[in-house]
């Protein structure tokens, strides 16, 4: 039984499919039409992706005391590398007293020319009260490694004690996470993060994977994924096993976690000697 639960491991981890990761922070200018507050300002995306559903914080500001948080959901169509995103609601709002918060649909698409990476596209709204509409306009973000609003930390990863299991050297920008139940399948549940960004959200280990990848930046080189267990299952503690495929690499590694700890591996990138 061991042999088989292994060979369906390796199986599903052959046919997987790479995805873009556009998790993190994008920054860009939002262009009106003729008619809104500020013809041109600032707009920050702190955006999640699980699996095809999108959330996140938009920020909308002419600098960080001056501006409008807001709430979004939306999905990702993998195949167009298409973001459909709707803003839910203002949660923050520092602006004068004459300008009325817009509530935004973005209609985005994904770019790179393999140095820079863009989000574009267009967006419609409503002001805040619902009475009209706002002036419609394009968007184009950047990728960006330090946001201008420092994204919240969740309590989860301040209260409970960091267990290093691993660092891990990788030569290549891209890795993939698979994580399965480690043993018997015994309802555990699991968040995970990547640079305290969450990117799992409580879902339940089982002989399918829960798949990520974590993007690793040449000028940033050290990302930290961090495990959390969200229950301890029938057979305590929670227990995962995780794939690693970087490049031409592959590592297994075992993590555990309880109401008291969490479990960290380290991704460092040490590029490849050259030639």
């Amino acid at each position: 039984m061991r042999g088989l639960i292994i060979l369906h491991i390796l199986i599903l981890t052959v046919c997987s499919t790479a995805a873009q990761d556009i998790n993190g922070f994008w920054k860009g200018r939002l262009v009106m039409e003729p008619g809104g507050c500020f013809p041109v300002y600032n707009i920050e995306f702190q955006l999640q992706i699980e699996g095809d559903k999108i959330h996140g914080s938009s920020y909308h500001y002419s600098d960080t005391t001056n501006y409008v948080k807001e709430e979004f959901v939306g999905i990702y169509d993998t195949v167009n590398k298409s973001l459909s995103i709707e803003e839910q609601k203002v949660s923050v709002f520092r602006i004068p007293p004459d300008c009325i918060p817009c509530i935004k649909k973005y209609a985005l698409t994904f770019h790179t020319d393999g140095k820079e990476e863009q989000l574009r596209g267009s967006w419609t709204g409503r002001t805040m009260d619902g009475k009209s509409n706002c002036p419609s306009g394009t968007i184009v973000l950047t990728r960006i490694q330090k946001p201008a609003f420092k994204p919240e930390v969740p309590e989860v990863l301040i209260e409970r004690k960091l267990e290093l299991v691993k660092e891990i050297r990788v030569d290549t920008g891209n890795v993939k996470l698979d994580f399965y139940d480690n043993g018997i399948i015994d309802g555990d549940t699991i968040s995970v993060y990547v640079n305290g960004v969450t990117v799992v959200s409580s879902q339940v280990l089982s002989t399918k994977p829960i798949t990520i990848f974590v993007r690793i930046d040449f000028n940033k080189t050290r990302q930290d994924m961090v495990m959390v267990g969200e229950n301890l299952g029938s057979i305590p503690p929670n227990t995962a096993l995780m794939i690693v495929n970087a490049g031409n690499k592959r590592y297994q590694v075992y993590l555990a976690s309880d109401d008291k700890k969490n479990a960290m591996v380290r991704f460092i990138y040490d590029p490849p000697p050259r030639e």
